[in-house]
């Protein structure tokens, strides 16, 4: 009976989740916000609360994002990642200054003391690489130039994860230093060996994945993505690190094999990702701490948006291209959630965990309107201040839909 009732609902999702994206595509709109919308209607404290498939469901959002960064790996050799971090990390300090900052503050001024400050600088510095990755493949911007960019400030965030929970993790448990250390030293040595044997053994690896059954190219790739993520994270490293580092070291006809393969699997298992995290926020904890949540949200897309223009500007990226590297880094996600985790977990501040989910759930809706509009939105403002050499008023034309073409 379980079982019966576990595939109705489970399948009641998918041809939701279809028809919703049917919907999007017919106007041209990311799916992604009716997505988390269903997620809301159907779980705790919903419209129509789904119990039976929740484990399932959370199985299949953790697979959904893994699936997303490998496929962002893919795009990517492991010169083009080392080229990158040694060219960018800049941009990285930069993201972390100006939006770190607003979510401790914040912390500090609600008086929730430091560790709280601690937790919410992480929140609103993590921008939702699984929310990114699937609005570039979305709106056909994987190939713009100011993609590598965006890319760039993603990895470094999701590779100082590597450091920053851990230490989180120990500030909310209360450990001392000397076990704090120790757990710090093991998550930068696994980080470290996963790259290391990505970028130096990519071609071996890629020769003992390569198959020219495409059964056996999906289950060898599928397989050993998952089992690097699964390692990764029991090592206290982000699963979506060692995805994305699993992609990387794949190369030539392999990647372009497994890029074909596994995009329908990503497809459907990113859609159940984003009906979990719905699932799991309660509409009644929302609007109590709506109005600093929604402060927050408005400070710190406003940061990202600066991160993204000052990062592409350093690598020559034009105007356009900084416009929109810095609206598609806007939208937070699994990671803050993940941190927000943490401190309810350990009992740190009741307010945090409501507040941190109205955040997440603000600007992983707004994030994909912002990587949509902010350029052209940026175009028409610049073009409304130019005057006309002749004094009459300026004709605007009208907004030309984003394509794939850089600059």
């Amino acid at each position: 009976m379980h079982s019966a009732v576990l595939l109705i609902e489970f399948g009641s999702i998918i041809l939701g989740l279809g028809l919703l994206g049917r919907f999007a595509a017919r106007f041209r709109f990311s799916p992604i916000p009716l997505y988390l919308l269903a997620g809301l209607a159907f779980g705790e404290g919903g419209l129509l609360p789904l119990g039976a498939s929740e484990e399932f469901v959370a199985t299949g959002a953790e697979i959904g994002v893994i699936l997303l960064l490998l496929m962002l790996g893919l795009e990517y050799t492991a010169s083009d990642l080392i080229s990158n971090l040694k060219a960018h990390y800049p941009s990285g300090l930069v993201d972390c200054a100006l939006n770190a900052v607003p979510g401790a503050a914040a912390a500090l001024l609600l008086g929730w003391g430091p560790v709280a400050a601690v937790v919410l600088a992480g929140v609103t510095w993590i921008s939702s690489s699984g929310v990114i990755a699937k609005v570039l493949g979305d709106l056909g911007r994987v190939g713009n130039r100011e993609t590598p960019v965006i890319l760039s400030v993603l990895v470094l965030e999701d590779l100082a994860m590597a450091v920053y929970l851990p230490i989180v993790t120990a500030l909310v448990a209360g450990v001392g230093l000397a076990a704090g250390s120790v757990t710090l030293a093991i998550a930068l040595g696994a980080a470290g060996l996963v790259l290391f044997a990505a970028v130096r053994y990519g071609r071996v690896i890629s020769r003992f994945v390569s198959s020219d059954d495409p059964e056996k190219l999906l289950l060898v790739v599928l397989g050993l993505t998952i089992l690097v993520a699964g390692v990764a994270q029991q090592l206290q490293v982000s699963a979506a690190v060692g995805a994305f580092l699993v992609g990387i070291a794949l190369s030539g006809e392999v990647a372009e094999g497994a890029h074909t393969l596994l995009s329908p699997l990503r497809d459907l298992f990113a859609a159940v990702f984003f009906v979990f995290f719905g699932l799991h926020t309660d509409p009644a904890s929302i609007p109590p701490v709506l109005a600093p949540a929604l402060a927050l949200a408005v400070v710190t897309a406003a940061t990202k948006i600066a991160t993204g223009y000052w990062a592409a500007r350093r690598a020559g990226i034009s105007v356009k291209g900084r416009w929109r590297a810095g609206g598609a880094l806007v939208a937070r996600g699994e990671f803050s959630i993940v941190i927000a985790g943490l401190a309810v977990t350990a009992g740190i501040e009741p307010s945090l965990g409501p507040l941190a989910t109205a955040y997440v759930l603000i600007l992983v809706i707004v994030g994909p309107l912002t990587a949509r509009y902010t350029e052209p939105l940026a175009a028409r403002r610049s073009r409304r201040g130019r005057p006309r050499a002749d004094g009459a008023p300026t004709q605007l034309p009208e907004p030309v839909p984003q394509t794939r073409v850089g600059d």
